[in-house]
């Protein structure tokens, strides 16, 4: 059974799923982040898959029904959905209702692991099976976000960039952005080597002590998600604006996909959120 301190976890019969408190208190989106639980997906895609990729070896009706579910349970429709093919680039792009189904049954956008818009109605999804989800509103002028990232995603600044995106393209404010870090890897089951850890030490701002714990082989345990949060802060969102997860998808593998326990084998989480 998952447990958080930091985020709400709802559960509805066989469906559970996330949302994040400091974006529910805005009162400007519908939202989401899954869990494996509340849908029809079979085998190593068990229950809640929400990945159209082939490669993950799951049906399109029975991924097209998994969305269904959950966008019924949080008060919006597959119809507005826009998904994006994620490849960890740093890439972030404006959408709008014409974008509607992109993804779907639209063809997907290609290397794109950000989506904001300004438009309501506009449910954006980013997937997920270990690497960090980032959402974001800025509830003064009417705009959402979510990026994906990994730690490629994460050297990248694809936050920093997300950020930036919102305030030139639509005037935000980053003092005004609330933010949510959500479930990803833990500290305490990600362990990388020399050549992530020296990607992260390009990054002058970082603080390095708090993101890594070096171990007696010479490896390392990375905290995803206090390097993205250090990021946020970086870009001028106010830490008390940012929800931090404290779910690990590892850890918690019955109940969240992850990459690295299932060695590949498995369907995706997702982040959904649409502007009310």
């Amino acid at each position: 059974m998952l447990k958080s301190k930091n985020l709400n976890i709802v559960n509805i019969e066989d469906m559970v799923y996330i949302t994040f408190p400091k974006l529910e208190a805005t009162g400007k989106v519908r939202h989401a982040f899954s869990t494996r639980h509340g849908g029809v997906s079979k085998d190593h895609c068990k229950s809640m898959n929400l990945s159209f990729s082939h490669e993950r070896g799951d049906t399109f009706e029975n991924v097209f029904e998994n969305y269904r579910r959950i966008c019924n349970a949080i008060g919006t429709t597959t119809d507005n959905l826009v998904l994006s093919k994620q490849t960890h680039t740093n890439n972030v792009k404006v959408v709008t209702k014409e974008h509607r189904l992109t993804g779907v049954t639209k063809p997907s956008f290609s290397d794109v692991d950000g989506l904001i818009t300004n438009q309501s109605g506009v449910a954006l999804v980013t997937q997920y099976a270990d690497c960090t989800p980032l959402l974001f509103c800025d509830p003064i002028k009417g705009v959402i976000a979510t990026s994906h990232a990994g730690w490629r995603g994460t050297v990248k600044l694809i936050g920093k960039v997300t950020v930036e995106k919102m305030v030139s393209e639509f005037g935000c404010e980053p003092k005004n952005i609330i933010a949510a870090i959500g479930p990803c890897i833990g500290q305490c089951c990600y362990e990388v080597d020399d050549p992530v850890f020296n990607e992260f030490k390009k990054i002058p701002f970082l603080n390095l002590n708090d993101i890594f714990i070096a171990k007696d082989n010479g490896r390392y345990m990375l905290n995803l998600v206090e390097a993205n949060r250090q990021i946020l802060v970086h870009s001028g969102i106010l830490p008390s604006n940012i929800d931090l997860s404290d779910i690990c998808t590892c850890c918690n593998s019955e109940d969240m996909f992850s990459h690295r326990a299932s060695k590949g084998k498995r369907g995706n989480l997702a982040a959904i959120i649409e502007l009310i």
